[in-house]
This record gives C-alpha cells, sequence and structure tokens, in this order.
C-alpha cells in the first residue's frame, strides 16, 4: 500500500493531527476545505465566492496528487445557510458539469470561523 500524505503548512494540521489530503493507492480524500488564504477568508458574505475558491484550492492539490477534477466521485458540501444552496450549486456545477460526482449539501450550526459560509471535501480514484 502506497501513502502520500499532502500538507498546506497550516498550524491546524499539526494542533488537530489531519494532512491536507491523503492518498492511499489511487484513491485521494481532500480533507474540509474552506475559504482561507494566508490566514484571510476568501469571499466574506458570499457563498458563491467561497464555494469557487473552495474548488479551486482543491483542483490544486489534486494537482499535486497527480490527478484532477475528472477524477472526483464525491463531493461533500457542509453550509451555515441552506437557503443559499442555489449559489452554492451554481458554483459547484462550474466546476463538474460533465463530472457529475456524487454529491451532499447539508446545513451544519457553523464553520469555525462565522465568515466561512462553505466547506467542502472531496473523494478522487484515480486511473
Amino acid at each position: 500500500m502506497k501513502r502520500v500524505n499532502i500538507n498546506s503548512g497550516s498550524t491546524w494540521e499539526d494542533i488537530v493531527g489531519y494532512s491536507r489530503a491523503v492518498k492511499v493507492n489511487n484513491v485521494i480524500e481532500v480533507a474540509g476545505t474552506t475559504a482561507t488564504k494566508d490566514g484571510e477568508i476568501v469571499g466574506k458574505g458570499d457563498p458563491y465566492q467561497q464555494t469557487e475558491f473552495i474548488l479551486s484550492k482543491i483542483a490544486e492539490t489534486l494537482r499535486e496528487l497527480g490527478s484532477d477534477l475528472s477524477d472526483v466521485v464525491r463531493t461533500r458540501m457542509y453550509v451555515v445557510n441552506i437557503s443559499q444552496w442555489e449559489e452554492i450549486g451554481k458554483a459547484h456545477q462550474k466546476f463538474f458539469k460533465n463530472i457529475k460526482p456524487a454529491a451532499t449539501m447539508v446545513e451544519v450550526k457553523s464553520l469555525i470561523d462565522p465568515d466561512l459560509l462553505v466547506e467542502i471535501e472531496v473523494t478522487a480514484i484515480t486511473g
């Protein structure tokens, strides 16, 4: 079994004990991803912009592991306001229009910062 861990350098990874992404053989799991960059929140108040940023960030992580969004078989979206589902869904559709992975969107009480509106995880399976 071949295992590769990808770390983002976030202090949270060591505090909590997790990796940004893990690839075991041909399966890639990308951890919950939020709209943060250099400690700042991207797209405050805008669920579409946050979702778009998150999915771009996930695509970069997949590329680091020799994969891309076409290998994604599942997405899980955690949102703090389910009434914003259309904006979040529209951004998801922009990235996955022709791929159409299995997808789940659930409302959660809150995320780690009140300005975060969306958190997304993905599972990808490569060749």
